[in-house]
């Protein structure tokens, strides 16, 4: 009995985290309506519905996901200690399963492909998304996130050197408007907004400069759910943006934009991937952490 329910669990924790019959079932060498056969079995014995299931997709019902959340970093734990006891931590292999935000990934990607290169048993699958993602219960390995952003029990590794904002707008927009000289004058201005996906809040602006650290709530005709269209929408002259500096680099060097309120912006600790504290990490997790570290 023991063995079967571990079986059953092990199963619906690889079709929850695949979010597929199929993805889970070539991860673990059977058949997909074996898979089904077995996640059906335990969800009668536990007189619970785990997953909705249509023709096209596979999610978690609230029972599902509160026993992923559970059960996954313990068979997370397990598979780490099979590693070290087997000694395949030398030569990880595997999935990794990471969520960050896109211009996490274009500032990483060259780091990324080379560690893809140097591990061709690791599989990485990478869902980049702006909005704060809860790891655990969506099935991802590990995040990559700002600093500022995340919990106390994660365990947390830098793995960028700091970062700054810019605020930006374009040329023929300045010459139209008198640039602002303090945070305060953007109210007089038409900014592009960024609202978050998952608490619908609007991004308040940050700024700091000589001790002095204020937060602006600023004005717009335009709220975007994406930092790339923010940056185009300022090119195209629709209002001041805030960004990332690496993310308008070259259109600031091209002159397509215009960098505005510069001794307002303060370098601040940048991106760090992170997971859930536990004694054992997956061989493949545990070679990614060692790989993208940020000793600088």
């Amino acid at each position: 009995m023991r063995g079967t329910a571990f079986a059953e669990l092990e199963t619906f924790v690889a079709v929850a985290q695949e979010r597929s019959f199929r993805r889970a079932a070539a991860k673990l060498g059977l058949s997909p309506s074996a898979l089904s056969h077995t996640v059906r079995s335990l969800e009668e014995r536990l007189g619970a519905r785990l997953l909705n299931r249509t023709t096209r997709s596979v999610g978690l019902t609230e029972a599902g996901a509160a026993l992923l959340a559970r059960i996954a970093p313990a068979f997370t734990e397990i598979r780490g200690a099979l590693d070290e006891a087997s000694g395949t931590a030398a030569q990880p292999a595997g999935a990794i399963r990471l969520n960050l935000p896109k211009f996490a990934a274009r500032l990483l990607m060259p780091r990324l492909a080379r560690f893809a290169r140097d591990n061709p048993a690791i599989r990485l699958e990478l869902r980049t998304e702006d909005s704060f993602a809860d790891i655990v219960a969506e099935g991802f390995d590990a995040g990559i996130r700002l600093g500022e952003s995340l919990e106390g029990d994660m365990v947390a590794v830098r793995v960028t050197g700091d970062l700054r904002l810019a605020i930006v707008g374009a040329p023929d927009y300045f010459a139209a408007h008198k640039p602002p000289r303090t945070p305060r004058d953007l109210a007089s201005h038409t900014c592009i907004n960024y609202r978050f996906r998952q608490s619908g809040a609007l991004y308040q602006w940050p700024f700091v400069r000589e001790g002095e650290a204020i937060e602006v709530l600023v004005p717009g005709s335009i709220t975007l759910d994406d930092s790339d269209l923010q940056v185009a929408a300022a090119i195209e002259g629709a209002g001041i943006a805030c960004t990332l500096e690496d993310c308008v680099a070259s259109h600031l060097a091209s002159g397509r934009l215009v960098r505005v309120l510069d001794d307002w912006c303060q370098p601040f600790p940048g991106f760090y991937l992170y997971y859930p504290g536990r004694r054992q990490l997956p061989a493949p997790l545990r070679a990614l952490v060692g790989f993208l570290k940020w000793d600088a």
